[in-house]
């Protein structure tokens, strides 16, 4: 492993010279320290997570309180003007950060003691543990600079230990579980960068092919581009046995790979190859990584199937242009995907269409070009009948032509799960994990779409197994919205709590809390969780939202109101509702009959009105086009709620018919049957009483599947 360098150094100066350029305002956050680095902001993370072992949050809050240290030493202004002018904006965050940073608060700072900030002991990175409170008796805060330390690694190592599912108990010394790591670039210009990725991307794809392996995503593995960390480290957060490093070096049209299979239990090396190739035909590029994958898999004493051979050893195109185009654009297009910049999506499309015009019939060109249309107009035209089909005459194209990519079914998969097609769905993701059984995203739509809450668990698990890389953090939040829809919240809990330890991000996790105690019916302590996130970040929608409901269900509906009001403007402050992203997000698509019914109570009848009608056309408008939002049966709940304010009881109660077609229904679900105050006029109803009784007892059974399962796994 590898020592900081000089000129690690110097970004980290820079970086800092940015932030303290900028240190009292405090909208000033992760985006902005990219854009003025002049860099992405998955470059950002990777490169303060290698340097510092630290997320980017973190290492601005740390530059924040280091500055107030100063300020307080040389006794320049009180305690809340000094959080104001490093950029807090609410004295008591500051203080509460202040204290888990030096582990005192800032009245005890006097220059006669402390002297300057670098006497002061401190944690190795910010701490994400907060002081104990009635509402969470689970966290602990760190007594030590060492137990710090300790829960960095336990935040990685520890998540979800027991849960792998599907893949068996990763406490298995002998389990075969392998992260390939960034390979090394030994080649003097920096453009020969996509050829080295492509090499570690091909071999990294070639090991998740073999079902008798667990192989870590890349996005898991590229926050160690640079890093000091040891390779037993490395494992430990990654939760793998193995590791594969190497390092490559292109000259003309040949190249020079070394490559290394780690025992990383033993921190010793196990295998190591050379290998030299003059790239004539692109035989010659693909099969050195199928060498390196068969070597290793039979190092580990992994049998390799025929038809993995197969897969293995494909040889997609025999044009090396049409080849070279087609490493250019995924590499355009994986950056994308982990920065959001849609100029590496044009580039990454140029570059599939390049590859294409050299080789007509190469499949992967086609699938790159599927995914490019997703990511571009997916939003732009959800709502058109002629939704995505491109992309699903492009993945038919690429079957065609090649019936063996796993991302062709994948992408089909996501196709037929907007159409409301689940059995179609599940039937692509299936063939997707058939041909690489290694894909976390695959695992993730899949858990997100089968209907069964066991299976929810068990893919989201599967998936969690195979990611400890920027997205864990999404998907233990995920996880733990499933627990909470089937009445688990302490196993919510725990999920949010992990989340908190990898990403410290407080906002989401004060208005995870406040959503589950919402759906819980717990109304004050919900409001409770919102003030605290409040503090945190005042502008956060999904905090606002849930405030401006919570209001509504407690009937302070001028408070409701407000709040809904200071929602709908950030959003369109933020281009959420402009050039067709109107039902971007999941925003407004179950909201408008909720912010009709707070100008309503507020005596803005007329307003009131629109935002009904605008609910009934929404609602109609997906159910015609089988959009997710009808597939669940929400949109026949919302038309429900509505018609029953309106005094419209018959279709109140056939739009609650239809909602009780669904195959399954969730906790948050029986706490509106129960308190929704749009239903109030069919509550007594016999027949609305009858169709809760079912929706209760659908509930229920789930809950006791999932309660029978998680007993069976020692997971309750």
């Amino acid at each position: 492993m590898t020592e900081p360098l000089p000129m690690d150094e110097a970004f980290i100066g820079k970086l800092t010279d940015i932030v303290s350029a900028n240190i009292s305002n405090e909208h000033f956050g992760v985006e902005d320290l990219a854009r003025e680095a002049g860099i992405s902001r998955i470059t950002l993370y990777r490169k303060i997570k290698s340097i510092k072992n630290q997320n980017a949050r973190q290492f601005i809050k740390e530059i924040r309180l280091r500055r107030a240290m100063k300020l307080l030493q040389k006794n320049a202004a009180t305690s809340s003007e000094i959080a104001f002018m490093t950029g807090f904006g609410n004295p008591s965050y500051f203080n509460k950060c202040f204290h888990e940073f030096f582990g005192y608060p800032p009245g005890k700072v006097k220059r006669e003691i402390i002297h300057t900030a670098e006497e002061i002991t401190r944690p190795a990175e910010l701490k994400t543990d907060k002081k104990k409170r009635s509402f969470w008796k689970a966290f602990i805060l760190p007594s030590s600079v060492l137990l710090a330390i300790a829960a960095m690694y336990i935040g990685y190592t520890f998540i979800y230990h027991n849960s792998s599912g599907i893949s068996g108990n990763p406490a298995d010394k002998k389990e075969k579980s392998i992260a390939v790591l960034p390979f090394k670039n030994l080649t003097d210009t920096i453009d020969s960068q996509y050829f080295v990725d492509a090499i570690m991307e091909d071999v990294r794809d070639n090991l998740g092919k073999i079902h008798a392996l667990r192989v870590i995503s890349r996005t898991s593995t590229d926050q160690f581009q640079k890093t000091s960390l040891s390779t037993s480290e490395i494992a430990k957060m990654l939760n793998v046995n193995y590791l594969v490093e190497g390092s490559c070096q292109k000259i003309g049209n040949s190249f020079n790979l070394s490559v290394h299979l780690i025992d990383a239990a033993r921190d010793k090396q196990i295998w190591s190859r050379q290998y030299q190739q003059e790239i004539r035909e692109t035989k010659d590029f693909y099969k050195v990584q199928s060498q390196v994958a068969q070597a290793i898999a039979s190092e580990l004493e992994s049998n390799i199937t025929p038809e993995e051979k197969a897969l293995i050893t494909k040889i997609p195109t025999l044009s090396l242009t049409a080849h070279d185009f087609y490493l250019r654009g995924r590499e355009n297009h994986i950056n994308y995907l982990t920065t959001g910049n849609k100029k590496e999506l044009e580039e990454a499309e140029y570059f599939y269409y390049k590859a294409l015009g050299y080789d007509t019939a190469f499949a992967p060109g086609y699938i790159g070009l599927a995914k490019v249309y997703w990511d571009k107009y997916f939003f732009r035209d959800y709502m058109s009948e002629r939704f995505m089909d491109s992309v699903l005459i492009l993945c038919n194209k690429v079957v065609t032509l090649d019936s063996q990519l796993p991302d062709a079914y994948t992408l089909l998969g996501r196709y037929y799960v907007q159409k409301g097609d689940i059995e179609s769905a599940i039937s692509e993701l299936d063939k997707a994990l058939e041909l690489n059984p290694n894909d976390w995203m695959t695992w993730r739509v899949k858990g997100e779409t089968d209907l069964d809450p066991v299976n929810n668990i068990r893919y989201l698990q599967k998936a969690i197994s195979l990611n400890r890389g920027p997205e864990l953090p999404s998907l233990l939040q995920e996880i733990g919205w499933i627990y909470a829809c089937y009445g688990f919240p302490e196993k919510a809990l725990q999920c949010y709590q992990d989340k908190l330890k990898l990403d410290g991000n407080w906002p989401e996790y004060y208005s995870a809390l406040a959503r589950d105690e919402f759906w819980l019916g717990n109304f004050d302590k919900t409001l409770e969780l919102e003030k605290e996130a409040l503090e945190i970040d005042s502008t956060n929608t999904l905090i606002l939202e849930f405030v401006a409901m919570d209001y509504q269900w407690l009937g302070r509906y001028s408070e409701s109101l407000e709040y809904f009001k200071k929602w709908f403007e950030i959003l369109k402050s933020k281009g959420v509702l402009a050039d067709g992203y109107y039902f971007r997000d999941n925003y407004l698509f179950n909201m408008m009959h909720r912010i009709g019914y707070a100008y309503w109570q507020n005596g803005f009848k007329e307003k009131a009105e629109y935002y009904f009608d605008e609910q009934i056309k929404y609602c109609d408008m997906v159910i015609k086009l089988g959009r997710e939002y009808s597939r669940v049966h929400y949109a026949y709940y919302d038309l429900a709620a509505v018609y029953a304010f309106r005094g419209n009881k018959e279709k109140a109660l056939e739009n609650l018919r239809k909602y009780n077609q669904a195959k399954q229904t969730h906790q948050w679900m029986i706490m509106l049957f129960k308190t929704d105050p749009l239903l109030e006029s069919i509550r007594s109803e016999p027949e609305f009483k009858q169709l809760f009784k079912q929706t209760e007892t659908t509930y229920l059974a789930d809950h006791e599947k999932l309660k029978k399962w998680l007993a069976q796994q020692g997971q309750l």
